[in-house]
């Protein structure tokens, strides 16, 4: 009986540690962060012109009409090895295996999704899957 209570206090102190230690390394790259956008905040001009005023406004409507398009193709539905899996914009790693079988959807339906089909979320997704699987 002492063996075990000897094994279980072992356990405890080194998850005790492990969870020490990965509080500490997140705090410390949150620290970081922090530190890093406090630095960009102090080094940025404190003054503009009117023309480099306009030129910003310019940029940011144009970074919104791109954020726009990224949220227009979050995700892509692909069959693969006769299922439909889903992938994030970036990255190859899949998001959701779906399980769906592509002989579920009609011809034409086959043929867009061995191509793959862009949507703007995973409700969308869920929403097409669902207006042909019911």
């Amino acid at each position: 009986m002492k063996k075990y209570l000897s094994i279980l206090l072992v356990f405890l102190a080194v998850s005790a540690l492990c969870f020490a230690a990965g509080y500490g390394i997140t705090r410390k790259a949150a620290e970081q962060e922090t530190a890093s956008s406090k630095e960009e905040l102090m080094t940025a001009p404190e003054t503009e012109t009117a023309r480099d005023s306009h030129l910003a406004d310019e940029q940011e409507a144009e970074n919104a009409e791109a954020a726009n398009q990224d949220l227009e193709s979050r995700y892509y539905l692909v069959a693969e090895d006769g299922f439909l899996l889903v992938f994030p914009r970036e990255g190859n790693r899949v998001c959701m295996y779906t399980h769906v079988p592509v002989t579920d959807f009609p011809e034409e339906e086959q043929e867009k999704l061995r191509a793959g089909i862009w949507f703007s979320s995973m409700l969308d997704i869920f929403n097409y899957l669902e207006s042909y699987t019911s």
